[in-house]
């Protein structure tokens, strides 16, 4: 059995026991430091090293507008300096408005080069698709508090906007699946709605202006075939449930620390409902235990998580802070 077909197994909840393995995607900076210390070149070595099963290629090259411009040129050109500044729509207050934005032009797409590249690991569990972050998208184009002052003051300029964002998204993952074909089983999509103690919203406003943007994306990657594993840091705990209703087969990244994301509540009233990817927490363990500390961890996460489970991260952008023999400790314990 190769790595895809163990992840395929462990995303349809049908593992015999073996776990998977995920590197993650660390940092540039610790990119530098681990290929320095090991004499490696590139990061495909150091994750054949791992013996990684996974490898995240996402498709959001693929939109190659004329003029460079990104998919959704928020700030009109200039870069976003803090969450709560406004984009476009700061001071939008009608639909009429909405309307008039440059939306993206899903003829600009070409995916040559991504599908080349998932066809490279043909033998590994490919997460692909678009990003989606549609929840953070919106979020900038009227600054992060406006955005949720807006649920209440104006909600159908809030549903304009994420109509049109979502539609996009789901416009382009609909192209790019069918070009895809079955050379990759999952889609793989992410939308930060978490903080370290509940959820950045209520789960009522959760359900009005999130949950059926999640709902249009996953129907379409349950159209072409695909898993669908969702990507959210901090305590979503409240939503886990209407994430599974709506058909996500797996989350990630666990975040260990977070309120109630740790893994024996997640065992206790998730486990047979949903595969699970990370939960090796990277806000002190990964940092300052030993490689058999991290090792004794892998191991407990194993027995309580698994056997439907990666072991990864609790965040796939590994930081330089994490030394490089935890990693190698974290993968071969996952081995075991």
């Amino acid at each position: 059995m190769n790595s895809r077909e163990k992840i395929k197994r462990i995303f349809s909840r049908t593992s015999q026991g073996t776990i998977g393995f995920w590197t993650g995607n660390p940092h540039s900076d610790t990119r530098k430091i681990y290929l320095e210390k090991l004499g490696m070149t590139d990061m495909e070595e150091f994750f054949q090293y791992l013996n990684d099963d996974c490898r995240w290629i996402t498709a959001d090259r693929a939109y190659k507008h004329p003029e460079g411009k990104p998919i959704f040129d928020i700030y009109g050109g200039r870069e976003k300096k803090a969450h709560g500044e406004g984009g476009y729509f700061a001071n939008c207050e009608s639909i009429e408005d909405v309307e008039k934005f440059p939306w993206p032009n899903p003829d600009y797409l070409d995916f040559q080069d991504v599908l080349e590249e998932v066809r490279r690991h043909s033998d590994k569990g490919v997460f692909t698709g678009f990003w989606s972050p549609f929840f953070h998208i919106v979020a900038d184009f009227f600054g992060m508090e406006n955005y949720f002052l807006k649920m209440y003051t104006h909600p159908e300029v809030v549903e304009a906007v994420t109509e049109h964002v979502v539609n996009f998204l789901v416009e382009a993952n609909d192209r790019f699946f069918a070009a895809l074909g079955d050379d990759a089983d999952t889609f793989f999509f992410g939308n930060d709605f978490g903080t370290q103690l509940d959820l950045l919203i209520s789960p009522q406003l959760f359900k009005r202006f999130v949950l059926p943007g999640f709902k249009k994306l996953i129907d379409v990657a349950k159209k072409h075939n695909k898993k669908v594993l969702l990507h959210s840091c901090g305590s979503i705990y409240k939503v886990i449930p209407l994430l599974i209703d709506a058909g996500v087969d797996a989350l990630h990244p666990l975040q260990a620390k977070a309120a109630n994301m740790d893994a024996q509540t997640l065992a206790r009233e998730f486990k047979n409902h949903i595969a699970f990817v990370g939960a090796v927490d990277t806000q002190e363990l990964l940092i300052k235990a030993t490689p058999q500390q991290i090792k004794d961890e892998v191991r407990r996460l194993r027995d309580l998580l698994g056997p439907n489970l990666i072991i990864s991260p609790s965040h796939e952008a590994i930081l330089p802070n994490v030394p490089l023999e935890n990693v190698i400790a974290m993968a071969e314990a996952a081995r075991e």
